[in-house]
């Protein structure tokens, strides 16, 4: 699933493309895409001019002339490009819309895991947590004493902390060198600055290498990102560490993959 990093890529790569352009009109829309399922894309979106478009968490978030917004969420296989018009249609192509310069703005989603979101005036920001880029130390640390969870299954909640996907809770942990099993309340407040400081870093360095492609992960240009290259952790199950060569270990939580390294993330007794 495309997480902070490749979201925020897909936003920077569409906005040359759409911010202060108009929506000419919705060529196709998948109707049970769309929710609610009570409005009609087309006319909401026809002829109105695209404001700003930003990301908050794993939303890529439309703002048009007037304030009115909404959003895509890109699931676990969806992306959003902008092709010229005479571009072949690809097999699961749930959304079109015709662009001022005649371009089109397309949705592929073959799992249709993600969707289409109206959110008129309403911010969307109603069940989600925080941004981690922005999130301090003390911040964190607070919201950590108030769960028992392990760290690793805290940080894929989008209503503790927004846009933290597998990859990059793996990736930040074994940065802050803390086990995923370890309990969230647990951790006291040196570790807490580190895990932040790691957070960031880590994110930032994914955006700078234009997010991690595994699957069907692109750009609104259809280019792939290159940050899978440098995963510590991620996807390296009986690899040597980048650190100290031990092997990656992988186990599951939550229902998803986690890999750590055993050495590097020594899990705290008790």
């Amino acid at each position: 699933m495309p997480e902070l990093p490749e979201v925020q890529t897909v936003v920077d790569s569409l906005r040359p493309w759409l911010e202060g352009r108009c929506f000419s009109r919705v060529v196709h829309v998948r109707a049970d895409m769309v929710s609610p399922g009570t409005i009609d894309l087309g006319s909401m979106l026809a002829g109105r001019q695209v404001q700003a478009i930003h990301r908050r968490g794993k939303r890529i978030v439309f703002t048009l002339a007037g304030g009115a917004r909404w959003y895509v969420h890109l699931g676990m296989t969806g992306q959003l490009t902008v092709e010229p018009s005479t571009a072949a249609l690809r097999p699961h192509t749930h959304l079109i819309i015709e662009c001022s310069d005649g371009k089109h703005l397309r949705l592929v989603d073959p799992r249709r895991f993600g969707g289409i979101f109206w959110l008129g005036s309403a911010s969307g920001d109603d069940g989600i947590g925080p941004e981690p880029l922005r999130l301090s130390a003390a911040e964190l640390h607070t919201k950590l004493l108030a769960t028992r969870r392990n760290i690793k299954t805290t940080l894929l909640d989008q209503r503790f902390i927004a846009g933290i996907g597998n990859i990059y809770a793996d990736e930040a942990l074994f940065a802050a060198g803390i086990h995923p099993l370890t309990v969230s309340q647990t951790i006291h407040l040196t570790q807490v600055r580190t895990l932040c400081s790691a957070i960031k870093q880590v994110l930032k360095r994914a955006i700078r290498h234009r997010g991690s492609s595994l699957r069907d992960y692109v750009d609104a240009n259809g280019r792939q990102g290159s940050f899978q290259a440098r995963h510590a952790v991620y996807n390296r199950t009986g690899q040597p560490c980048r650190a100290c060569k031990t092997l990656i270990a992988r186990i599951v939580l939550s229902q998803r993959a986690t890999h750590f390294c055993p050495r590097c993330q020594n899990l705290p007794a008790g």
